[in-house]
Parts: structure tokens; C-alpha cells; sequence
């Protein structure tokens, strides 16, 4: 393990050494990952920033656009000739077509590069030309990130935690049923270890529609070409002697290989390059799900932010140049799902939901924030008279093109109510995308994206 951080230490100072010799040293690239759990809202996300950052008239809240300092945002094509890139044209199309829809979720990584061409600040910027700073976007599923976690466990360690979480879910119920079946110390067969996996994969899916947020490994869900391989092929199973030649004793070597050879490269290849970090969070699909939702999802935000923690060899990685995230947000989406007057109330939820967990981070160096934003607003809001009292809606068009309106409940004032287990009056709704008409210079509608933006990068414009 030292070793092999030595190594990626290595590899990233000749990097940095290769920026400098080529000249993009003089360009600077800001690295910014954007990640969330599933229907989080990646990628709408990403296409609002984007376009909104190529057409400012939204962004008075980022002071280089609100100054009129940004001179021309524009696409180029990206660094990395191995990462898929983001198909910002296709889900742009998708979000302000003539028939709106969302795009397709994120299933793998992707990356995209927008050039920022930015006048200067400060005595000499009347001496100084434009200069550009390249946005690096990494998307990538959240998923990927809580698998950073399992570097520091054993198998062991795992499954005993696994067993024990998913021991009162009802999705998991077939997959346990056949672990008490197995025999763990007996002697490998394939054919079961196959089964094994493909129920507790058949687990992670269900989880993942009922909405709970801890699926580990993530590459169960988002397999791509390692599907069906070995480093895929294992599953949690009760402690055992493990004998040599043992279902058990294999699993354990799958476990560390998925770690080596999935998980470890990367953090290797591109989760320790990133400067700057969004996450995203579905606080109302959860608060919609109930308490247990809620505690499930503060337990996985916590294990999130220890991924940006140094670790034991934090200090080798900064003998040799290696860096830490310098910022995290915390992002509650869909916030055009409350009315406004709500959405310091959705604030201080997330925040509550992540205090512990921030506190570390901030030990550790790293400044986090929390807001609540919508990357594309879907609503529009009104009041009505119910039975003697005022309801603060929001309407909408449904996924069948039907307008709604309905009021979504109260947040309460004090989010620890909620955080010790108090079920919230709320109910979720899903809306499609509004057809819209975009004024030259204005970007697609949203709520606080622009807030978002100079957090994230507005020091480095």
C-alpha cells in the first residue's frame, strides 16, 4: 500500500511537471467532480452549469458574470483522451427540445472541458490581458465514491456490516434466504458463488429503487465491461473459518481484487486529481420515504465526506505533491419542488444532515457548504385558499404532460426533529421539464445554480 502511494505521488508530480513544460501551467485547470446518488440529478446539473456559464443573463449570483468580467465561455475538447465525454449537446436538447424530458442518468464517468476567458482583478488588471481558466467537469456515479470506503476494510469487516444493515430490509429477504442456505467453509463452486452475486446484485437494485443510498460495491449496479468477471463476482457471507480452496476464501480474494483493480485505480486515475467537489442529495425523495430514509441517508453522506479525509499515508502523498479537495458542496436538489419560503428550512436540513461529517472535513482542510438549488426549474408557485388558511404551492407538468399543483407539506423549523426520527409531513412529486423560451444571453431557468458556481469557482475567476 505504501508503495503503490509512493508510486501514484510519483506519477502525479510528473503531471504536474508535464503541465508546466507544455504550457498549460500558464492556463490554469480547475478540476471540479460532480457526483450524487442515484436521482440526485447529475446531469442536469452539469448541462444547466454548463450552459448557464456559456449564457450568463442567470448568473447574477457569480460575481465574475454579475461584473461582466467573463468574456466568452466556449467547449474544447477535453484532456482525457480515455474518459467518455459528457454528451452536453444531446442532454441540452433534451432539456429545452421542443418535447422536454430529463436525460438519462449517469452510468459511467464522463468529462468535459469549458474554457472561461476572464478579465482580471485587482492595480495591474488594467496592465493585463484576458487570461483563461480551463473547467475540467468530471461526472461520476456516487456510488463509485462510497466504494472508497472499502479500502480500509476486510472482508470480514464488510460482510458482518452488510449482513447486519440489510438484516430488516424486505429487499434483501431473497438474497439472505439463500445465504442461510450455503455452507461457506465448503469447497468453491462457481455455479453457487454466480448465484450468490446475482442475488445480492438483484438486492442493490431493489435498494436502489426503494431509494436507500448505502449500495456497496457500486460497480454491482453499474457494471459496464467488468460484468460477469470474478472481481464482480462475490458477496457478503456470515464469519467463517475459510478454509483454503473455500467459498468463503474466495470471496475474500474477489473482495481485494475488486479493491486493487477497480477501486484503487480510480482513486488513482481520477478521483485524487479533483480540486473542487459537488454533491448532490435527494433530501425530499428521502424525507418523502420516511426516518429510516433519512437516517440511511445520513449515514452514507457521512461515509462520502470521509473519502475527502487524509489518510493513514496522507502524508506521503503530500511529501510528493499530492493535494486534498480544496471544496465540498453539499447540494439538496429539486428545491423548485418547495416554495421558497421553505427552501432555508431544506437548507438547514442538509446542513444537519452532514454537520458531523463536515466537521472532520474541515479538520482535514477542506471548506464545505451546504445549499438547497434546483439545476433546472420545473415549477412555478402560487397560493390558494384552503379551509381558512393560505397554501404556498408549487405547479407543474407531470411525466404524462398533465399540470399539477400541490402543496408538499411543511419542513420543519428545527431539522433535529427530523434527524431523531420524527416522520415530516411531506410528500414527493416528480415533474418533467417545462417547455421553455430562452432569451438571447439567458441560460435554462434555475434556483441558485448561479450561488453554486461562485462557491465552487468563483475565487479562481
Amino acid at each position: 500500500m505504501v508503495i503503490s502511494t509512493i508510486a501514484d505521488g510519483v506519477v502525479r508530480s510528473a503531471d504536474r511537471l508535464g503541465d508546466i513544460v507544455t504550457g498549460r501551467a500558464f492556463e490554469p485547470v480547475l478540476r471540479l467532480g460532480v457526483t450524487g446518488l442515484a436521482r440526485a440529478g447529475k446531469t442536469v446539473f452539469i448541462t444547466s452549469l454548463i450552459a448557464n456559464l456559456i449564457d450568463r443573463g442567470r448568473m447574477p449570483g457569480l460575481s465574475a458574470a454579475q461584473e461582466g468580467r467573463i468574456q466568452a465561455a466556449f467547449l474544447q475538447p477535453q484532456p482525457d483522451d480515455t474518459v467518455p465525454r459528457f454528451d452536453y449537446e444531446t442532454h441540452i436538447e433534451a432539456l429545452t427540445g421542443p418535447d422536454p424530458h430529463w436525460p438519462d442518468s449517469t452510468r459511467t464517468i464522463s468529462e468535459l472541458r469549458l474554457s472561461l476567458k476572464v478579465r482580471p482583478t485587482g492595480l495591474l488588471s488594467g496592465l493585463q490581458g484576458p487570461r483563461t481558466l480551463h473547467l475540467d467537469i468530471v461526472d461520476y456515479p456516487g456510488e463509485w465514491l462510497l466504494d472508497l470506503a472499502l479500502l480500509d476494510k476486510t472482508y470480514a469487516d464488510w460482510s458482518v456490516a452488510t449482513l447486519k444493515k440489510i438484516a430488516e430490509r424486505p429487499e434483501a429477504a431473497a438474497f439472505l434466504a439463500l445465504v442461510r442456505t450455503e455452507d461457506a467453509d465448503a469447497k468453491l463452486s462457481e455455479p453457487r458463488a454466480q448465484a450468490l452475486a446475482a442475488a445480492f446484485t438483484d438486492y442493490l437494485q431493489q435498494a436502489r429503487r426503494a431509494g436507500w443510498s448505502d449500495l456497496t460495491p457500486g460497480r454491482f449496479l453499474l457494471p459496464g465491461d467488468l460484468a460477469g468477471s470474478p472481481a464482480l463476482t462475490f458477496a457478503p457471507l456470515p464469519p467463517s473459518a475459510a478454509p483454503r480452496g473455500s467459498l468463503a476464501r474466495e470471496m475474500a480474494r474477489r473482495f481485494e481484487a475488486y479493491k486493487a483493480q477497480v477501486v484503487q485505480p480510480f482513486f488513482r486515475d481520477h478521483f485524487a486529481r479533483i480540486d473542487r467537489q459537488v454533491v448532490l442529495v435527494d433530501v425530499l425523495g428521502a424525507l418523502h420515504r420516511g426516518p429510516a430514509a433519512i437516517a440511511d441517508l445520513r449515514e452514507t453522506l457521512a461515509a462520502i465526506l470521509s473519502a475527502f479525509r487524509p489518510g493513514r499515508a496522507a502524508f506521503l502523498t503530500r511529501l510528493l505533491g499530492g493535494k486534498r479537495v480544496e471544496k465540498i458542496l453539499f447540494a439538496a436538489t429539486k428545491a423548485d419542488h418547495l416554495h421558497h419560503s421553505q427552501h432555508a428550512r431544506l437548507t438547514h436540513l442538509t446542513e444537519a444532515l452532514v454537520k458531523q461529517a463536515t466537521e472532520r472535513a474541515r479538520f482535514s482542510g477542506a471548506e464545505t457548504a451546504a445549499l438547497a438549488l434546483a439545476a433546472l426549474r420545473a415549477t412555478t408557485e402560487e397560493e390558494r385558499e384552503h379551509q381558512g388558511q393560505t397554501l404556498k404551492m408549487v405547479r407543474g407538468r407531470l411525466e404524462n404532460g398533465k399540470q399539477a399543483a400541490y402543496h408538499p407539506g411543511e419542513l420543519p423549523e428545527d431539522p433535529t426533529h427530523i434527524l431523531a426520527g420524527t416522520a415530516a409531513d411531506f410528500q414527493a412529486m416528480t415533474f418533467a421539464p417545462a417547455p421553455m423560451t430562452l432569451r438571447p444571453g439567458d441560460g435554462p431557468p434555475h434556483i441558485r445554480l448561479d450561488r453554486a458556481a461562485q462557491f465552487l469557482i468563483g475565487d479562481r475567476l
